[in-house]
């Protein structure tokens, strides 16, 4: 059966593949995706370990594939430059963001989850019309949090937009296995003890388990997601969401 169309255990996969054969999974993965949805098979690169993970797999399935990134004015200096870097490099990665609305004054504190919409959930939706995204490839992993656990490798959230997670049952360990068997750049900000990166203010240092308890603490998201993976990405005839 084609996995694209695999109906396997997450729970099972996660526990009972080793490394080598996760990696495997994960090319052939793309690998099909690829042969299927062509150029329109996308990758979306946050930036982050489990993204550059993703990226290089796409690359030894094809160096044709193309991938965006979606930025904002809250970035680290660190992800500036290492954005920057990665697209000198990779020219075939777009860089898309909604820095010129207006937003009012820590807005990520008062109603985080607008703040995400505004700067990353609509960069987003405008990445897959322009790039005639209908297979968008991401690095969510069903191990990462408490919000992640209901994902599966293949999916459907959007009519006629196809997301997929060829990494989805990997654990942390792996994904650092990988980066450093493969000598994969990453963020330097990791160095500094972060586990989960996104905004300047709503990303912190912690000790807890989960993965992404660092992520906007102290608002009614503490851990949870900005919205690009439970928000619907393509547009309708007005321009909404569908």
């Amino acid at each position: 059966m084609s996995l694209l169309e695999n109906k396997d255990d997450l729970k099972h996969l996660v526990d009972n593949l080793h490394f080598k054969q996760k990696v495997d999974r994960s090319l052939a993965l793309i690998e099909e995706a690829y042969k299927k949805y062509g150029d329109g098979l996308v990758v979306a690169n946050s930036l982050g370990k489990d993204s550059v993970v993703v990226w290089d797999l796409a690359k030894k399935v094809s160096p044709k594939i193309k991938g965006f990134i979606v930025t904002t004015r809250f970035k680290p200096k660190e992800t500036k430059k290492f954005m920057n870097d990665e697209v000198a490099k990779y020219p075939e990665l777009k860089i898309y963001s909604n820095d010129e609305v207006k937003i009012e004054k820590e807005l990520y504190k008062t109603d985080p989850d607008k703040c995400c919409d505004l700067l990353k959930v609509q960069p987003v939706r405008q990445a897959v019309e322009e790039m005639k995204v209908s297979c968008w490839v991401t690095g969510l992993r069903c191990t990462e949090g408490r919000t992640r656990t209901d994902f599966r490798e293949v999916e459907e959230r959007d009519k006629d937009l196809i997301k997929l997670n060829p990494i989805l049952i990997w654990k942390e360990r792996e994904v650092w296995q990988y980066l450093a068997l493969y000598e994969v750049p990453v963020n330097p900000l990791y160095k500094e003890g972060y586990r989960s990166l996104g905004c300047e203010p709503c990303s912190h240092i912690t000790s807890e388990d989960n993965e992404r308890a660092g992520r906007w603490i102290g608002t009614s998201k503490c851990g949870g997601e900005c919205g690009i993976h439970t928000r619907p990405l393509k547009k309708n005839i007005c321009g909404d969401g569908i």
